[in-house]
């Protein structure tokens, strides 16, 4: 996926208020970006980092740019943008770069499903295949070139959870799709330590028949795309 307009780099100074965050530009100037990220953005997010931002052209809105990228200090790049995740994921099936997720004819994004009054980020039909339901999960929190999800706790998370497990339990397909947004993750893993109630979701949602796929990004400031499978540990 190509970024839709030239990014433009900065410097972060701070991100705050969860979607805000000031950028020091090259020319010296200082902006306000919105910071299209819910989480806790643990290690995502230090003062000093190089960013690189996506300008609007919109003047109607109040911050004319967001904030897409950072790289580390370990020259590490994250995308940081949660809201690209559901487009690469999509892109990457239509384009058949996702093995698992293939032989399906049609998509549909954001379906209603299961018990709780929720939606499915994608629904995958085909006449020969049963419905295949895929819920898409952003990863950014690293720690020791592992991968963990959730970065907070997630009463939402763990409510998608038991919807899938529903549809898992009617004998159609459930998918829950790590998306990888991180190039210095290397396998994922439940946050145990974070939130154990959606440990324990996810834990009965696999005995239930629920898969897990997950999957790392390439990320540059030019562009950002779905690339391999990276390994899943309980």
């Amino acid at each position: 996926m190509q970024f839709s307009s030239t990014l433009i780099q900065g410097t972060l100074i701070k991100r705050y208020k969860r979607f805000l965050a000031d950028v020091q530009l090259t020319d010296g100037s200082i902006v306000i970006a919105h910071c299209p990220n819910t989480g806790a953005m643990t290690g995502c997010a230090e003062p000093g980092w190089k960013v690189w931002l996506s300008p609007s052209n919109n003047p109607k809105r109040k911050l004319l740019y967001t904030w897409e990228v950072v790289i580390t200090d370990q020259r590490h790049w994250i995308g940081i943008n949660t809201h690209k995740a559901n487009a690469l994921v999509k892109e990457a099936i239509q384009d058949n770069r996702i093995s698992e997720l293939a032989g399906y004819q049609y998509l549909r994004a954001e379906v209603k499903f299961g018990e709780e009054n929720s939606r499915i980020d994608f629904l995958l039909t085909d006449p020969k295949n049963a419905d295949c339901y895929v819920e898409v999960k952003s990863v950014t929190l690293l720690d020791n070139n592992a991968g963990y999800f959730p970065d907070a706790k997630t009463l939402r998370g763990q409510k998608h959870l038991r919807e899938l497990r529903y549809i898992a339990g009617q004998g159609k397909r459930a998918v829950l799709f790590f998306c990888v947004q991180h190039s210095g993750i290397q396998s994922v893993q439940v946050a145990k330590h974070i939130d154990l109630d959606y440990a324990k979701e996810l834990k009965q949602a696999m005995t239930s028949g629920v898969q897990i796929l997950c999957y790392d990004c390439k990320i540059n400031s030019e562009k950002i795309y779905i690339n391999q499978p990276l390994p899943f540990f309980s």
